[in-house]
Parts: C-alpha cells; structure tokens; sequence
C-alpha cells in the first residue's frame, strides 16, 4: 500500500464508516487520545515509541500490532517516522461478539484487561497479513458481486491469524516463571473478578476474598498487569456494559441494576468518565445488534 492510499467503505443505511484500511505514514496520526466508535488495528511496521490506553503505558518497536475496542482510549507518543497499515471496522460490518464461536477473538485480541493491547508480529504472520491486505485493498478498488462476504472473510483470517498468535505470546509469558512470580493469586483474582464484578467493585473486596491485605495486593496487580484493581474492576464493568448495550435492548437502568448500580445516573457518570460518552450515546453509534443468529 502506498502511503496516501486509504480505502473505505461507508454503511449506506447510517452514513456512518463500516470498513476502512489506510497507510500509517508519520507520527502525528494519533498524537491526542482516540476515542472512536469502531475496532481499531494498528500495525506497526517501522518506528518505535509508547502508546497509552486506557489507563497504562507500553513501550513498542517495529511489528507491531494493536487491537482497540470501540471508544478504548489510546494515543501514541512518539519522535520517530512511523510507518504501518490501520484496518478499523464497525460492529455493523462485523460483530466479534455474534461471531465469538468462529472467530474468537474476543477476551484475547480484544476485550482483554489483563494482557496489553498488543501483539509481536512474527514473519509468518507478517506474510499472512501482507498477503491478505493486498486482496483487502483489490477487493475495495475494484468491488464486484459478494464484496461485503469476501471482505468479511479477509478480516476474520487476520483476527484469527492474530488471535493465535496473541494467545500463543501469553503462554509463553505465563510458562516463564521469571516473569510471572504469582500465578496463584494472579489467576485466582481473574476468576474472582470475573465471578463478583457484577456486585463488588472496591479493591477491599477481592483483597479479603483472596485473604491478603489491600496493599500486598494493590503491589501484584500493579507489577504484572501495570494496572491498580480498581483499573482492572472498573474495565471489566465497561466491557460487560458495552456488551449489553450492543447485544440486548435492555433499558440502561436495567444495565446498571444488573452490574450493582442502584443509580442509574451514577453508573452513566462511571461509564461516561471511562469511556468519554454517555451508555445511550454509545447504543447510538457503535449500533444495535439485538438479531442474534
């Protein structure tokens, strides 16, 4: 792809992007947070900086590749001449969620609060990904019968190619005893949170469930997943929210109630101060899928 080439498709019922893939070429592309109504994935070829989501910082190098949700706050910082390809879709082009089963990408390459947002591009991957945007980029130029089912098809080889490999670079991390010094209490708050977050959100909680005081565990969380607890509770709370919002159409009180808000005005406060946008405005732009296959 040459560097002024930008490709989109535009759903011709909302006006709104459905499907775009254009060259990275500099470093001003996302100099201010982001906050967009679409998946992101930023794969960088060449340059090296930091990029900041939600509320921690990584450093990246060349061949790299990052998966964002809509309205995952990010921004990259850095000095150098940054050269990739970014491929952003709806969730009404392509929902991960309705599609978990044939794609499962979700709560590996996105919707993953433990892991970083990102993934090292290996040479087998690189060819994949190449090779497939070619076919991307030809399909968009010269559209033809079934161009929607064909692009759809591109996307989910790319999201499986880069699942894989994702989950992959986690079980080495985790096989490496160096560098995960606490498994136990590591993978017993994952299955606490994701057992409780819909009914205890203070970092106390989890500290008594797993029987250690608040700081021992504020000091774990924060050294291998770079995050406090009550980062990681307020993010699994969000993901499950704007799960909600998209799939059922369930009034936003109920929304609250079920994930232990008796306000509803205090829990669209929490969701607008993490996500930039109110739970009904999300509804609004990112879609509604309520016709589940």
């Amino acid at each position: 792809m040459m560097s002024s080439d930008t490709y989109t498709l535009i759903n011709p019922q909302t006006g709104n992007l459905a499907f775009k893939v254009f060259s990275l070429n500099g470093s001003s592309h996302f100099d201010h947070i982001q906050r967009l109504n679409y998946y992101s994935l930023i794969w960088i070829k060449n340059g090296k900086g930091i990029a900041k989501s939600d509320f921690s910082e990584y450093d990246f190098r060349p061949s790299t590749l990052f998966a964002f949700s809509p309205y995952q706050p990010f921004m990259f910082q850095t000095d150098e001449h940054i050269q990739g390809v970014v491929i952003n879709f709806h969730p009404d082009f392509f929902c991960i969620h309705k599609h978990q089963q044939e794609v499962a990408c979700n709560g590996v390459l996105f919707n993953n609060i433990y892991n970083p947002p990102l993934v090292d591009v290996d040479e087998n991957a690189n060819n994949t990904f190449n090779m497939l945007l070619e076919q991307i980029t030809a399909e968009m130029q010269n559209p033809a019968l079934a161009q929607y089912e064909l692009l759809v098809s591109y996307l989910k080889i790319f999201l499986i190619t880069a699942s894989r490999l994702k989950a992959e670079q986690q079980t080495e991390i985790q096989m490496n005893p160096k560098e995960y010094k606490e498994p136990f209490i590591l993978q017993n708050l994952k299955n606490y949170i994701e057992i409780h977050f819909k009914t205890k959100h203070s970092a106390s909680d989890y500290a008594d469930l797993l029987n250690i005081s608040t700081k021992v565990l504020a000091k774990i969380t924060k050294t291998h997943f770079n995050k406090t607890l009550t980062d990681l509770i307020s993010e699994r709370i969000i993901i499950e929210a704007k799960r909600e919002l998209y799939l059922t159409n369930k009034a936003v009180k109920e929304i609250a109630y079920e994930l232990g808000y008796a306000d509803e005005y205090y829990f669209s406060r929490f969701f607008k101060n993490n996500t930039d946008i109110s739970p009904q405005a999300y509804r609004n732009t990112v879609g509604f899928g309520r016709a589940m296959v």
